[in-house]
């Protein structure tokens, strides 16, 4: 009897090794079942066994768990290792079984996380970035996200990134991450390689311009932080091409961003890091830097640790608040006998710190203590200024400590430190809310003070800050208060101040002498808050007594009242003499229309007396009035047979208040004898009254209008155009006036009175002339809307029957709807009905 052969099978496993950066080894280990016979040949395993032993079924490395007493191990040296790659390679192809494919990559994923050599010895194969990007089609979720991770590890190289890119991945990437199942881990790949990938500038525009842009935004609400770290890092790619910014903007990245920039999740750091430096990108335009803004961050700039050396701090004083107001000391004891160390024990309970006093102290004592330990610029744990690029010297902070810190450096000694704190402070200040917040943190004393500092360049950062945060109402008022005027007024007057400073200051001079914006802002707190102060004072009024009185044993007198005291205005006057009147009128005369509105504001502020008057005449203030009337008359006079001025709306808007401005001051100084003296009346009619023919805005026309009839009272009608000066400005300023009126009044009321208004004018001063420049001002459609909605119709039909006789206005009333709606008013023999039918039997139809 023969005996039978028994062959037990022999199982072969293979491992890869990624120890880099040793050579790559391949480990074979032989497991045998125990007293089992080996006898005959053996077979290769298939390629499909092969790859199935060379992972375990978890799609991990086979060293994942390897017991050692069953391994052997043989190594081979890296040309042999190249020959198992080779294999994997060729098990990516499109003829292979989707489970040898996916199990090839990951096999190659993992073995490229082994360092550059090992991405060398995957990429020498031609061809093999196409295969894997064909994988990320597939249906297996294992498979996409290995050869997303491999297309991940492999673009990490730069010298391999335009062959990534090459091949098409970006948009096979793209596609896989609209799908809407996802695994976080195949999101954490996908976006990690379209992260190194967008950093080539074409592939940052193609994304931009895509309409996935949205859905990267939205991963960054997505509940895995690798997932929003990967998004974060692709968006800082986009952001560093300016051309993407509007995009970003539009996609709604700032919003988002900077809710995760001031989130304190330590798991969170590098996805702050990302969203840093997208934002501190997106700062570099002036209105998104805005935006940023209002989310609550305030950019900062970067000093270095050695321009805080020179902050010293007091080791012992009385407190203060930031802005400068003390704490009033109380000789009654504490109840624990502590009032000097624990400050505030002996304050009424009932008193509240308004909040904006309280931030800016707790902004103020963190900064302080940051500088006092030295992590004044420390960023989890690292040095912000060393790791920052030369075109990166910024850093954005919450806007509490942004403000504080921003203060904190206008009080040091570096001339570049402080000027770029006062350039940072006027970008912030944009809001209302920012504003007063630098005013309570003192920003506003130290600013006043750098205007005597003897660098160029701080004086103009400085009158710059001041000029952005005059434009609040409170602020202007502690501007003065802290002695601003003077040292305004000395750069006013001063030959070497520069063109740019000049206007910095005219600009704030402006703001405070206006009193217009005070008005204005006095009403609008009076509608706004005007119920609920009655209230509050009739409900309150005992406990505000009682406040007040509180009030007074916290602060002292002096200081309570130190920024709610008016301006003199006679002070204020005497400090503007007669130098100071010929800088302005001089720059009045070379400057652009929009600085001519604030030097005249200025002008007319003091200008209450002769001596004034005489200086401005004596300064050639007429010869700067010609100049301003000029650059309306002379555009008009180069189109007067068209009788249309064709002007750029923006630059018709900038001449327009710079006419309005001037005809203001011209009839002010018409009121004083010596002016009306000297000067040519004739030239000014005639400027004014081409003025009114031209396409300017109508509330220049208004003051022109009303200059010219104080013109005509003082020295007639000296000038003959066809038309009397009254008839001038009913032609050229009231009917337009009133045009507008109808057309854009959202008002019923206002738009009735408006046309019969209109009629009466019509009626009074003639058809002809009068209905032609209705007409030419657009008034047929918005006439027949009105009639079609019922209202003013015995005005309206009246109108556009005058119209009407003039056969060259029957097309325009026919093509505005005119026909059908008159007939409808006859035949409902309404109380019109004769005026509709005598209308619709002139009309062509």
């Amino acid at each position: 009897m023969l005996s039978m052969t028994t062959t037990t099978p022999l199982r072969l496993e293979l491992k890869v090794l990624h120890q880099h950066p040793t050579p790559f080894m391949v480990t074979a280990r032989i497991i045998n079942p125990p007293g089992s016979l080996s006898l005959g040949k053996l077979k290769p395993p298939s390629a499909r066994s092969f790859v199935k032993r060379a992972s375990n079924s978890d799609g991990l490395p086979a060293e994942a768990n390897p017991k050692p007493s069953d391994i052997g191990v043989v190594k081979g040296n890296a040309s042999s290792g190249t020959g198992y790659v080779a294999l994997f390679v060729r098990m990516l192809g499109l003829d292979n079984d989707p489970l040898d494919r996916e199990q090839a990559v990951i096999t190659l994923w993992k073995y490229s996380q082994g360092g550059k050599d090992c991405i060398d010895g995957i990429m020498q194969f031609p061809g093999c970035i196409n295969l894997v990007v064909s994988l990320l089609k597939s249906d297996s979720i294992s498979t996409c996200e290995a050869a997303a991770g491999l297309l991940r590890t492999i673009s990490s190289v730069s010298i391999y990134r335009n062959v990534v890119i090459g091949s098409g991945a970006v948009e096979e990437i793209v596609g896989l991450l609209c799908k809407s199942s996802l695994t976080s881990e195949v999101k954490e790949q996908s976006l990690g390689a379209l992260w190194n990938l967008s950093t080539d500038d074409k592939v940052a525009v193609k994304i931009a311009d895509s309409d996935f842009l949205l859905m990267l935004v939205k991963f960054l609400d997505d509940e895995e932080t690798k997932v929003k770290e990967g998004a974060g890092g692709v968006l800082a790619n986009l952001a560093l091409t300016p051309s993407n910014h509007r995009n970003l903007v539009e996609a709604g990245v700032i919003p988002k961003l900077a809710s995760l920039l001031k989130s304190k999740d330590d798991s969170f750091k590098v996805i702050r890091k990302e969203a840093k430096t997208t934002l501190l990108e997106l700062c570099k335009d002036e209105y998104f830097r805005i935006l940023v803004t209002e989310e609550g961050l305030v950019r900062v700039p970067l000093v270095g640790a050695a321009a805080y050396k020179a902050f010293k701090p007091v080791s012992y004083s009385w407190p203060s608040l930031p802005d400068g107001t003390e704490i009033q000391r109380n000789s009654r004891p504490s109840r624990y006998g502590a009032s000097e160390l624990l400050l505030g024990l002996n304050i009424q309970d009932n008193y509240n710190l308004e909040e904006a006093k309280m931030n800016a102290m707790i902004g103020r004592s963190q900064q302080q203590f940051l500088v006092r330990i030295g992590a004044i610029e420390m960023e989890d744990g690292k040095n912000a200024h060393s790791e920052s690029s030369q075109r990166q010297q910024y850093t954005l902070l919450p806007w509490i400590d942004g403000v504080a810190r921003l203060v904190l450096i206008l009080g040091l000694e570096d001339v570049s430190a402080i000027s770029r704190a006062a350039y940072s402070i006027a970008d912030a200040a944009t809001s209302e809310h920012m504003r007063i917040s630098f005013k309570e943190a003192g920003a506003v004393r130290l600013l006043v003070m750098l205007l005597h500092h003897n660098d160029e360049n701080i004086k103009e950062a400085a009158a710059h800050a001041l000029d952005r945060l005059s434009n609040s109402y409170e602020v202007r008022q502690i501007i003065e208060a802290e002695g601003a005027l003077n040292p305004l007024i000395s750069l006013l007057k001063s030959k070497n101040t520069s063109q740019s400073l000049l206007e910095k200051v005219v600009n704030i001079l402006s703001s405070i002498f206006d009193p217009g914006k005070d008005m204005k802002r006095k009403f609008q707190n009076k509608a706004i808050n005007g119920s609920e102060e009655v209230l509050t004072n009739v409900h309150n009024s005992h406990e505000n007594e009682k406040l007040d009185k509180h009030l007074d044993t916290f602060l002292q007198p002096d200081l309570t009242t130190r920024y709610i005291t008016f301006r003199q205005p006679d002070v204020t006057r005497e400090m503007i003499d007669s130098g100071v009147i010929s800088r302005l009128v001089e720059t009045f005369r070379i400057s652009s229309p929009n600085f001519q509105v604030k030097i005249v504001s200025i002008l007319e502020y003091v200008m209450i007396s002769e001596s004034y008057v005489i200086a401005l005449t004596e300064a050639g203030i007429e010869s700067g009035l010609d100049a301003v009337f000029e650059q309306g008359s002379s555009i008009v006079m180069e189109d007067y047979d068209d009788g249309k001025l064709e002007l750029d709306i923006i630059k018709a808007e900038e001449i327009g208040l710079s006419i309005a401005a001037a005809s203001r001051l011209l009839s002010k100084l018409l009121d004083f004898e010596q002016f009306r003296r000297g000067i040519d009346s004739k030239s000014y009619i005639f400027k004014l009254r081409m003025i009114l023919r031209s396409n300017i805005p109508l509330h220049a026309k208004d003051w022109a209008a009303a200059c010219l009839v104080k013109l005509e009272a003082h020295f007639g009608s000296v000038v003959d155009l066809g038309h009397p000066i009254n008839m001038e400005v009913i032609l050229y300023e009231t009917i337009p006036r009133l045009v507008e009126q109808i057309t854009t009044s959202a008002s019923h009321e206002s738009q009735e009175a408006a046309v019969q208004e209109l009629y009466e004018v019509v009626a009074s001063r003639g058809l002809v002339d009068c209905s032609r420049a209705i007409a030419t001002s657009g008034g047929i459609f918005p006439l027949v809307k009105l009639i079609d909605e019922g209202r003013a119709l015995e005005a309206s039909l009246a109108i556009l029957y005058n119209l009407s006789m003039d056969s060259e206005n029957h097309p325009a009333i026919i093509a505005a709807g005119a026909v059908p709606i008159l007939k409808r008013i006859v035949l409902s023999e309404g109380p019109q009905w004769a005026r509709a039918l005598h209308l619709l039997r002139v009309l062509p139809t």
